[in-house]
């Protein structure tokens, strides 16, 4: 096994396969909540387009879409690929992707469980507890991830520091970051 001082003294073909292994699979991620609640959306949005694709294919192409982004998110997420695009708000763009499940499937659903079939029964029952696993994600996203970040009076636009209210007196104020115009009594 090559240790990190021998990769940078082999030749660029082989530093350019050396540069797959950012790809690892984080396996304790696999095993998380996040991870499990990753992988059972990804199963039942496989079984759901299984179940389309027997009964209404008009509908499969929202199952196939939500699978496909599910199965980048898992892959973002296990590899700790998505830490090289620290421009992007991850944790706003999977509670986004909950939501946007949680609404397309259900729409998708109802709109199946009309037709009376076998399967499209199957996915109606196997998208309304999908529905609950995308919603549980949202809350546990929206728990751990953006209210904390609103509470610490991170703008979630723009990155910046601010008080978001007037200050409460039984709450401390913000803290004013040196260099400010702010500094000193505000009236």
């Amino acid at each position: 096994m090559f240790n990190a001082w021998s990769r940078r003294d082999r030749p660029p073909e082989e530093r350019a396969a050396a540069g797959l292994e950012g790809f690892a699979v984080d396996k304790t991620f696999l095993s998380s909540l996040k991870g499990i609640l990753l992988e059972t959306e990804l199963a039942l949005t496989f079984i759901i387009f299984i179940c389309f694709t027997a009964s209404i294919s008009a509908y499969m192409a929202a199952a196939l879409l939500e699978f496909l982004i599910t199965l980048a998110f898992l892959f973002l997420y296990a590899t700790r690929y998505y830490q090289r695009f620290d421009r992007l708000n991850w944790p706003c763009l999977d509670f986004l992707r909950c939501v946007s499940a949680i609404i397309i499937f259900l729409v998708v659903s109802f709109a199946a469980v009309t037709s009376r079939d076998g399967a499209a029964i199957a996915a109606f029952v196997f998208g309304i507890i999908l529905v609950s696993v995308f919603a549980y994600d949202a809350f546990k996203i929206y728990r751990t991830e953006i209210v904390p970040r609103a509470a610490q009076g991170e703008c979630l636009s723009s990155g910046e520091r601010r008080c978001p209210l007037p200050p409460n007196p039984a709450t401390p104020p913000c803290p004013t970051p040196p260099g400010s115009i702010f500094t000193g009594d505000q009236q």
